[in-house]
């Protein structure tokens, strides 16, 4: 049986090796639906590694100028998926689009929730009606099925996804925080390696199986931030 002593060590002391593997080019699923949940020390650290030609699949394109909005700014992020583009904390992305610097692919909310769960779960796609006879829906196949016609999509896997979690063990077990679990455990099975932001780590066993949201399986590394605060990103957290 497995033990502490030769698990595999899943715990980054220190924010540059959390995100070291990231590299330019990178598919990144970045969870979070408006300001909950959002990973926001991985992406202050991701925005100071001058990576290029990022692709980020998000809930919508980045807040104000922090987080998602910032990578935007500072020219990481060649291609954007999302749900919500135009919301009015995205003006970053807005000025950029506009100006035909950065590309966008519009995936209805539930559908996006979908391709990443698919992707998880190891399927090749799924019928929906959302988005038949749209923009939405151009160059995608389209069955009929008793009589009624759907859209067949796609999974939707990437290299990286940054996740945050309440709590997480030794062996990478996650505990969310209220609405902040939203796309957070989809998305840590969407990706070749998940990356996780937690605010407490608790010893092993600390945690009721029960109320294991992610499992460890699904957990590459994660990095101790402790609570967000601006600014003072780069050391662990006490």
């Amino acid at each position: 049986m497995a033990n502490s002593q030769n698990m595999k060590n899943k715990k980054a002391d220190t924010l540059d090796a959390a995100l070291d593997r990231v590299t330019d080019g990178s598919t990144i699923l970045v969870a979070g639906f408006g300001f909950g949940g959002v990973p926001e020390v991985l992406l202050e650290g991701l925005c100071g590694r001058g990576l290029r030609g990022l692709t980020l699949v998000n809930n919508n394109a980045g807040n104000e100028r922090i987080g998602v909005a910032r990578l935007i700014e500072e020219g990481c992020v060649a291609k954007v998926i999302c749900t919500f583009s135009t919301a009015k904390t995205s003006f970053i992305f807005t000025d950029l689009h506009d100006a035909g610097k950065i590309e966008l692919e519009i995936v209805p909310q539930g559908t996006l929730a979908e391709r990443l769960r698919a992707a998880g779960a190891g399927l090749g796609g799924f019928l929906t009606p959302t988005g038949l006879g749209t923009d939405l829906a151009k160059g995608k196949p389209v069955m009929e099925i008793d009589g009624r016609e759907y859209v067949v999509e796609r999974p939707l896997r990437a290299d990286f996804a940054l996740i945050k979690a309440k709590q997480v063990d030794p062996r990478g077990n996650l505990t969310y925080r209220m609405a902040a679990r939203n796309f957070n455990p989809v998305m840590a099975m969407a990706a070749d390696c998940t990356i996780v932001e937690a605010t407490t780590e608790v010893p092993l066993g600390a945690i009721d199986p029960d109320t294991v949201v992610t499992p460890g399986v699904f957990v590459d590394c994660y990095y101790i931030a402790g609570p967000y605060t601006p600014g003072t990103i780069g050391t662990p957290a006490s």
